[in-house]
């Protein structure tokens, strides 16, 4: 009998909830444009600010600090551009970006364009060799390059989506404003995962998106404080705060915010039950593959360090790529690190932050779990996984007899 495909890819995107997927269903239904001033329209606006209302109290925010976007990414470009230029405008010396150097392509690559084309500056924030941010490397960053004077923002991702490291993003926060500098968080691994309240934070500026929550794909915010420093990247309506102009798809938004109501009430018990099974693919891996270690910080039973859904390991002698295909041909599904740099043949920035060389870091593997994991799973990887490691060696040593012939 053919056993059923094993889905362990959910950092990439995990299943629409039911109940969210219904409240979608129903949105269908009816009929307006939120932005509209007659009956239908208003009625559609109604829908909408209760949604607004469900997310902002899920997240402890208010409801005028949640501006709808199409995404993370949308959110993220928002966020470091977008303060950059109000701050900059506002006070030329303000040149740089502190970036920690294990953000996602969508805060590295906004931060890039302002480097090529507005004459910023990028200051890294280091990490350690487990992934973690320390207060003092933060500090360092924070006074380099002509010193807090000179920086127009921070940002930190909460949980990396790679390796599932999770910072102390309060406390990076409460350094940041200690010299006036806005922060801001990639918080799409963190959202639903983790203990996460935007107002406890002291961030300036968070993201979250729907579909790594079991929300749709399409539908993001980002959470703005009223005095946050920003400014709009793109223009039309005048809709979310003048920060976000287009008409929002109402039915995207019902989907996020039931999906986000869930994700967070469940949170806790969800994390108990899924660091259970993190822990026991990272030992059984361990147990099974010679030589494979854990990327990043990790503690059994821990999830302050490492977040409950990821399980991450290098494994030598092997292409990552090799390993994810004989994986696939086995019915799993999983990723060697982020969806969007999938099949691009480079070691990822992230595991050369840590320390790791170019050949370690080729044989990355990540297993990422969600709300529909199951114990069934992680005894179907374990079943195969030392025979497609094996294969994957003995493919990654012919090519490098036949290189060296």
């Amino acid at each position: 009998m053919t056993r059923a495909p094993i889905y362990l890819d959910h950092g990439a995107t995990t299943a629409v909830r039911p109940e969210a997927a219904a409240a979608m269903a129903d949105e269908l239904g009816r009929l307006g444009n939120p932005s509209s001033l007659h009956g239908p329209g208003r009625a559609a606006r109604t829908r909408l600010e209760e949604h607004r209302e469900t997310i902002a109290e899920a997240l402890g925010a208010t409801a005028s600090e949640v501006v709808l976007t199409s995404g993370g990414t949308e959110s993220d470009n928002l966020a470091v551009i977008g303060t950059y230029r109000r701050r900059h405008r506002e006070d030329p010396a303000r040149t740089r970006v502190l970036v920690s150097v294990l953000e996602h392509s969508a805060v590295l690559e906004a931060a890039e364009y302002l480097l090529t084309h507005e004459d910023a500056e990028i200051t890294w924030i280091e990490c350690g060799a487990d992934g973690r941010i320390t207060p003092e490397s933060f500090t360092a960053a924070l006074h380099a390059g002509g010193g807090p004077r000179t920086a127009a923002l921070a940002t930190v991702m909460w949980v990396n989506n790679e390796i599932g490291v999770v910072q102390d993003i309060p406390a990076l926060a409460a350094l940041a404003h200690e010299h006036g500098v806005p922060f801001h968080t990639d918080a799409v691994q963190a959202a639903g995962h983790v203990p996460l309240d935007f107002r406890e934070s002291g961030v300036d500026l968070m993201t979250v998106t729907g579909h790594k929550l079991g929300g749709p794909s399409g539908i993001g915010l980002l959470l703005a404080r009223r005095d946050a420093p920003i400014e709009a990247t793109s223009y039309g309506g005048g809709q979310e705060r003048r920060i976000r102009s287009g008409t929002l798809a109402t039915h995207l938004v019902a989907g996020l915010a039931s999906a986000i109501a869930l994700a967070v009430a469940e949170q806790e018990r969800e994390s108990a039950r899924l660091v259970v099974l993190r822990d026991a693919l990272l030992a059984g891996i361990l147990d099974r593959v010679p030589g494979a270690q854990v990327s990043g910080a990790w503690a059994p039973g821990d999830t302050t360090l490492r977040s409950p859904t990821n399980a991450h390991l290098l494994v030598p002698e092997c292409e990552g790529d090799s390993l994810l295909f004989l994986l696939d041909a086995a019915g799993i599904a999983c990723s060697t690190g982020s969806a969007c740099h999938a099949g691009v043949p480079r070691p990822s920035h992230v595991l050369l932050a840590l320390g790791y060389t170019d050949e370690q870091a080729s044989g990355a593997v990540r297993l990422t779990l969600g709300h529909t994991s199951t114990q069934a799973d992680v005894d179907g990887v374990l079943e195969v996984i030392g025979e497609c490691v094996e294969r994957a060696q003995r493919a990654w040593r012919a090519g490098q007899a036949r290189r060296a012939g």
